[in-house]
């Protein structure tokens, strides 16, 4: 058993050691922090992006800054992004005003302390706290349909007990200067999670839509056929995307959480033949290794493409539980499969909802058998006003010019 797998277990089973050790170990890195970037002063004139803490340059982060790098009153300004792997995303730096560099450690430190703004799309690392002159803009990633933060009621997440779930909402929220929101909906969720009425920032909720769904809005037929060549989509074939999120009982430990496809293949690719092919999209979170040797041509592994909206545009419909994507997907009009073959233990055990799954303009499914079926059925899909009322509600603001109203509320009106 490796030393990283030990570490976890015992984390796991002894939560009162865990939140010790987590707590001296934020102390000891901010420490660090401090020293490390001492005199660094804040430039009003770096932006630093990071997405996924680092996984990829993706999502609305991504979005604003291809679209800043096309505005020629902000030609002065200097970008840095912060990812993981800096060889997979040095073409970035093509550009001179980018600087790529590795997400963690002191070098990311030091960029972290001379940037005046950052905009991430998930909480920042908790020994990192903007100083004066610093503003930090959260992009979050997804509307909520499962309870967040403060509005998890149960005890179920296998590396985090609820009242650390609780701690990590509240260092985020006293961190935050705006958060951007999709919707109305949303902006009460994000309001109710990080309770910031109670942190008197209310106000910090910009109702903007999501930048990275200006995509969706302008994209093409001919990027659409591109990007469905490039995944090796046959001409004629249907794409589903299939898009669970992660389990937050499942939890290996030195590895990450973990996900087990509930999915007959066989059965599924026996009654839609040839002219269907899976587009599987593992959560980010999620660490598993799958292995779909056994279905060639009919199940692809997608989950290493770094911008989800490319399988979305590529994509005919989409199956997915209780993942944000659902809203996202909305905006292209086309048909969603709810497959919640765990509903009550994720709804009473795990996370609860913000609204009643009836709400749901699509089918719930609950057994693999029904999928083809409704698959089937789903070559007929019809926009209606079902549909209508759910995009509306979740994604009214989705017009393809978001990315123009974060950037005129940060850095004309911020």
């Amino acid at each position: 058993m490796s030393l990283k797998k030990t570490a976890f277990d015992v984390m796991k089973r002894f939560p009162g050691l865990r939140l010790t050790l987590r707590r001296l170990l934020r102390v000891l890195r901010a420490g660090a922090y401090r020293l490390r970037t001492a005199g660094i002063r804040p430039d009003p004139h770096v932006i630093l992006f990071c997405s996924y803490h680092g996984k990829s340059a993706s999502c609305s982060p991504r979005a604003i800054y291809d679209r800043l790098l096309t505005l020629p009153e902000y030609e002065t300004y200097r970008f840095v992004w912060a990812v993981s792997d800096p060889e997979r995303y040095a073409a970035l730096a093509d550009d001179p005003r980018t600087q790529v560099v590795p997400f963690g450690g002191a070098i990311f430190e030091r960029a972290m302390a001379r940037s005046g703004y950052w905009i991430f799309n998930i909480t920042l690392p908790e020994h990192i706290s903007p100083r004066r002159g610093q503003t930090y803009l959260q992009c979050w990633h997804g509307t909520p349909l499962k309870r967040l933060g403060y509005d998890i009621r149960e005890d179920g997440n296998a590396m985090n007990s609820l009242s650390e779930i609780h701690r990590k909402y509240k260092l985020e929220g006293e961190k935050l200067d705006f958060f951007l929101s999709p919707s109305p909906f949303a902006s009460e969720c994000f309001r109710s999670a990080w309770q910031l009425e109670r942190r008197g920032k209310g106000n910090a909720v910009l109702e903007t839509g999501y930048p990275r769904n200006d995509r969706l809005v302008n994209a093409t037929e001919a990027e659409r056929s591109a990007l469905r060549e490039k995944l090796g989509i046959a001409e004629g074939q249907r794409a589903i995307l299939y898009t669970p999120t992660f389990r937050d009982d499942q939890h290996i430990s030195g590895e990450g959480y973990a996900y087990r496809p509930a999915v007959d293949f066989d059965s599924l690719r026996r009654a839609l033949g040839d002219g269907y092919v899976v587009l599987f999209r593992a959560h980010y979170l999620v660490a598993s290794a799958f292995d779909f040797s056994a279905y060639p041509g009919f199940v692809l592994d997608v989950s290493g493409v770094a911008e989800i909206n490319d399988l979305y545009l590529a994509s005919d419909l989409m199956i997915t539980d209780y993942s944000s994507t659902m809203f996202d997907y909305a905006v292209l009009r086309r048909p969603i499969l709810f497959y919640m073959y765990d509903l009550a233990q994720y709804r009473d055990h795990l996370r609860g909802f913000y609204f009643d799954l009836h709400e749901l303009p699509g089918p719930i499914l609950t057994r693999s058998e029904e999928l083809a079926p409704a698959i089937l059925r789903a070559e007929q899909f019809v926009w209606d006003g079902r549909w209508e009322a759910f995009r509306q509600r979740f994604a009214p603001l989705d017009d393809g010019r978001a990315a123009d109203r974060v950037i005129h509320a940060l850095l004309e009106e911020g």
